[in-house]
């Protein structure tokens, strides 16, 4: 297992040995190797998108062993279903229980695999490709980059020092990552090197209005209602996060069942939370079992909510992270309250 290299106190992009290793992870597989694709535990776009447009770049190459999963139920969120490589996705009791060769995408530490952590050791060796400052290095090999946009931009890289055709099915997956985790280009993770990475996805041919319709702008009504009931529990702390304020607000599965919805309509509820003009940090609280709850947080710059999620047991970035929490609801609130009050603060 290698470790994930820090320069003046931030984790710098991957080395070039790391690269190297990589490469030849990949290169020197045997043609009857199996591969298995890894992402986070109830995946978002760049979770997939990255894992799926990658996994049909290793066909290109002639894998023909490839499965592509995650953990927990085998349900993809409807604003993905159509992506290409989707026909590479099985169950995770259906995985290949000792892989050649484990690559896992957009996960900074194993407990976002679930149960298929274990895969991480009967594999032959594993592959990490991550963007998440927090990243713990669990992979034998770990091309993790916090400066990048999103996980599909190491994931393109990868593809490329292998040789790897970028046709427009590649691409859609690698664009549908980089335009969910830059919020179709309007977080401060854009950068010009973004909008030429996003330039040369276009270049194959895919259209980003209908991308766009799918991912961003489709939504069953039964959604719409569940959002606005959600948001009209949200409650407003100006005075947390040492004065820079949180809005949050929760979801219960009484909540989904009511509005007869899937839970992962409300991975998109966060984006109706963060533009609260008073507060800095919002947080939204999803129940996932009987006290159990999925949160996610985000920053618009002054406070780095990595911090707090590391500090709950999960991980992310300065503007963007999440956790599992535990126990009753006012309890986990407290629990957020108590470390935004610490947490690190970034200048302005």
């Amino acid at each position: 297992m290698t470790e994930v290299a820090v320069a003046g106190g931030l984790p710098a992009g991957p080395a070039e040995s790391e690269w190297a290793a990589a490469v030849a992870a990949v290169r020197d597989l045997p043609a009857d190797a199996r591969v298995l694709l890894i992402c986070h535990v109830n995946p978002d776009g760049d979770a997939l998108g990255s894992m799926l447009g990658f996994g049909l770049g290793l066909r290109r190459l002639g894998v023909r062993d490839l499965q592509a999963t995650f953990p927990g139920p085998p349900e993809v969120p409807e604003p993905f279903r159509w992506m290409p490589g989707v026909e590479l996705l099985v169950p995770q009791d259906d995985t290949y229980p000792d892989p050649d060769l484990v690559i896992c995408f957009d996960a900074a530490s194993e407990s976002r695999l679930g149960d298929l952590v274990g895969r991480l050791d009967t594999a032959g060796t594993s592959l990490v490709l991550d963007h998440h400052a927090s990243n713990t290095g669990f992979g034998r090999i770990n091309l993790v980059d916090p400066h990048a946009a999103a996980t599909s931009v190491v994931a393109l890289e990868l593809l490329d020092r292998l040789g790897a055709t970028l046709d427009a099915e590649v691409a859609t997956g690698l664009y549908v990552a980089l335009t969910t985790d830059t919020g179709s280009f309007r977080f401060e993770a854009t950068t010009p090197a973004v909008h030429r990475m996003a330039a040369r996805l276009l270049a194959t041919g895919i259209r980003p209005g209908d991308i766009s319709r799918r991912v961003f702008d489709t939504r069953p009504f039964g959604a719409v209602r569940l959002f606005g009931e959600v948001l009209g529990r949200a409650t407003l702390e100006p005075a947390a996060a040492a004065g820079h304020g949180l809005v949050w607000t929760y979801a219960t599965r009484e909540d989904l069942v009511r509005h007869d919805q899937p839970a992962y309509v409300l991975e998109a509820l966060i984006d109706s939370v963060r533009c609260t003009e008073e507060a800095d940090v919002s947080c939204v609280i999803k129940q996932a079992g009987e006290a159990e709850w999925a949160v996610s947080l985000r920053s618009k710059g002054a406070v780095d909510v990595s911090a707090v999620a590391v500090a709950l047991g999960g991980g992310g970035h300065r503007f963007a992270a999440g956790f599992t929490g535990r126990g009753a609801l006012d309890e986990l609130v407290g629990r957020i309250r108590a470390e935004l009050a610490t947490a690190t603060l970034v200048a302005p």
